[in-house]
């Protein structure tokens, strides 16, 4: 599926896992200065998905309207619509995952005081 991807979701997918990155480096070595790149990486993840989420829904409209409306066409729009749920799905895991272990760096830093 990587293969078949155009260079902007892949990119979203990339980005995706930057905010994941920089939890595990928070979790190594809390200190405020991590903790408030987490912030604009999580947002710039955040955004990344929900772009990427909309180009893909875009390229299934501008399929459809440039062909006739036939079974196969409904095919390959469900099939479109499902690919263009993955960076949302990917970048809100990611997040998830790095906010998780956000708090288990607070808690370290919590230890350490």
């Amino acid at each position: 599926m990587l293969r078949e991807m155009g260079l902007f979701a892949l990119l979203t997918l990339i980005l995706a896992l930057v905010p994941l990155v920089m939890a595990g480096v928070y979790v190594i070595r809390p200190t405020e200065r991590h903790l408030a790149l987490m912030r604009p990486l999580s947002l710039a993840g955040l955004f990344a998905a929900i772009s990427g989420c909309v180009l893909g829904v875009i390229n299934v409209l501008k399929f459809v309207w440039t062909r006739d409306l036939t079974a196969e066409t409904y095919r390959v729009m469900a099939v479109g619509a499902a690919e263009s749920l993955v960076p949302v799905l990917v970048g809100f895991a990611c997040l998830t995952v790095a906010w998780l272990l956000v708090a288990v760096g607070m808690g370290r830093q919590g230890t350490r005081v």
